[in-house]
């Protein structure tokens, strides 16, 4: 674990430690606006901790204290926590051969550690970035949701406090400055992030929480047609 930690640099640390300290904030807000909303405080804990995925914990609950059943709020979360299975396909080298750690490390794949490990080539930094991550998400989400859990019947109207907000503040930190390179390699980038951005914008309306989420991936259908580089001249 030490030799982990050695292998990154500082700013890549204190990147982690900030999306660490968001992600708390929003993991308190989930455990608050849970009991809040009636749910008993170890729904959210064990939920947390079994799932352990914002966004898909988030709708879940939401359907269930908006009267939905059960079963809708366990197809909201699988919808949702579709788009984790490209991401598994684009990061599989760092989870390591052994089965454990494959296991391990497809429970702790989050969108910020897949965020880390992509804007990385080299192995060995992907390999510590999505471990250093996926670690500290883990503890810091699952330790804020029990605090909020705790304090959510005290809590009168948990959505003034706009902790919900940092969840998607973190991912577009994240991804902005990839998308502010200007080169010719990092056109296909921006290209299908826009479309993909427009696409689920244009969808939120009219369909169920999650799907649009998984409509802007159609945007991969631009990263992947990217144009082929000009042949190089020959001097004579």
């Amino acid at each position: 674990m030490h030799s982990l930690w050695r292998t990154l640099d500082r700013g890549t640390l204190r990147d982690i430690a900030l999306v660490c300290l968001a992600d708390a904030m929003v993991g308190a807000a989930f455990g608050a606006i849970s009991v809040s909303g009636g749910l008993p405080p170890w729904v959210p804990v064990v939920m947390s901790l079994v799932v352990f995925a914002g966004g898909a914990q988030f709708a879940a609950v939401g359907v269930v204290l908006s009267g939905g059943a059960p079963i809708a709020a366990v197809a909201a979360g699988l919808v949702l926590n579709a788009r984790l299975l490209p991401f598994g396909f684009a990061i599989g080298d760092v989870l390591g051969g052994r089965w454990w750690t494959r296991l391990t490390g497809a429970h702790l794949m989050t969108d910020e550690a897949v965020a880390f490990v992509l804007r990385d080539g080299d192995p060995r930094r992907r390999h510590a970035a999505f471990w250093a991550c996926g670690l500290g998400l883990f503890v810091s989400w699952n330790a804020a949701v029990v605090l909020g859990a705790l304090a959510g019947r005290g809590i009168g109207d948990t959505g003034a406090l706009g902790l919900d907000a940092a969840f998607p503040a973190v991912l577009l930190a994240l991804v902005l400055p990839s998308l502010a390179e200007r080169n010719v390699h990092n056109a296909a980038p921006r290209r299908a992030s826009a479309f993909g951005a427009a696409v689920a914008v244009a969808a939120t309306p009219f369909l169920p929480a999650g799907l649009p989420v998984l409509l802007a991936l159609t945007g991969l259908v631009l990263a992947t047609r990217a144009p082929a580089p000009l042949p190089d001249r020959e001097v004579h």
